[in-house]
């Protein structure tokens, strides 16, 4: 685990900061299983009205949503990697609780996604996570979609999605949004893995992030292991999160600009670069420290 945080130029960040609880990531996933005691501390609010525990702890909704929260809040002593434990998770549950299962990521309609975006934003998140995939597609949901993110950028809140693990060329209804942040996996020698999607939109404003077999929480006290794009996404939302929490006052664009420069500008290529995180602290110190 160690070495894919360096190699993502997490290590330096994260022991400069825990992160900050104003720093809110609404996390669009499945429930957690609140009981975990390695996320005993951690900051959760659930919407009104939405059970973000989990009720089938082996349902496969509840493995990766407790695993995505353990890659961002668990505690730093913990298996998992614990980006951002002092950040402040706003859960969101739109996985239906299933049969286990790890082999394939969870997904929403595009209409269920473009709302639980739209109640995270109206409920103060500046991030969200979406490592998810749509089933579905249809042109009145893309729509609702594409209004649901425009709505996100018109708020400052800055979407971090996975690119999906089907091993295509294109793009999908998220991931070419002009502000959304399309992620990659890559393992743990610094290769994009084969099965990510690639395309140019998620080239050219993706970003890569380690995805290949990383531990984080399971249920029942046993930990658990994953590979796939939804796996990368909160690397990048973490370390988002990280910068935001060390530069406050920078605004999302300041801070969407800070975690693509480090690799310098973009060409037109369909394989995104590998996140430098504490490459993008340097950039933001050097170009937006009061």
């Amino acid at each position: 685990m160690q070495r894919s945080l360096k190699l993502a130029g997490l290590t330096p960040l994260m022991d400069l900061t825990r992160g900050r609880p104003e720093i809110v990531i609404g996390l669009i996933d499945g429930p957690v299983a609140m009981g975990h005691p390695d996320l005993t501390g951690a900051s959760f609010r659930n919407l009104s009205g939405k059970n973000g525990s989990c009720d089938q702890a082996s349902s496969t909704s509840c493995l990766h949503g407790t695993y995505i929260a353990g890659i961002l809040v668990a505690k730093r002593d913990s298996v998992a990697p614990a980006i951002c434990p002092q950040c402040h998770i706003l859960l969101r549950p739109i996985f239906a609780e299933s049969a286990a299962g790890t082999d394939q990521m969870p997904n929403a309609t595009p209409e269920e996604l473009a709302g639980a975006i739209t109640e995270c934003v109206d409920a103060g998140a500046r991030l969200l996570n979406l490592s998810v995939a749509l089933s579905r597609p249809s042109a009145r949901g893309g729509r609702r979609l594409e209004e649901a993110l425009d709505y996100a950028a018109s708020r400052g809140v800055i979407p971090v999605a996975a690119a999906g693990n089907q091993g295509t060329l294109g793009s999908s209804a998220i991931t070419r949004h002009q502000w959304v942040i399309p992620v990659i996996a890559y393992d743990a020698q610094g290769r994009p893995l084969g099965y990510s999607n690639l395309g140019k939109s998620i080239g050219t404003r993706g970003l890569g992030a380690p995805g290949d077999n990383v531990a984080s929480l399971g249920v029942n006290d046993r930990p658990l292991s994953l590979s796939g794009t939804s796996v990368a996404v909160p690397f990048v939302t973490g370390a988002i999160a990280l910068l935001w929490s060390e530069f406050p006052a920078a605004s999302p664009a300041q801070v969407k600009l800070a975690i693509s420069q480090p690799q310098g500008p973009r060409r037109a290529a369909l394989v995104p670069p590998l996140m430098n995180a504490w490459g993008s602290y340097e950039f933001l110190r050097r170009n937006f420290s009061s």
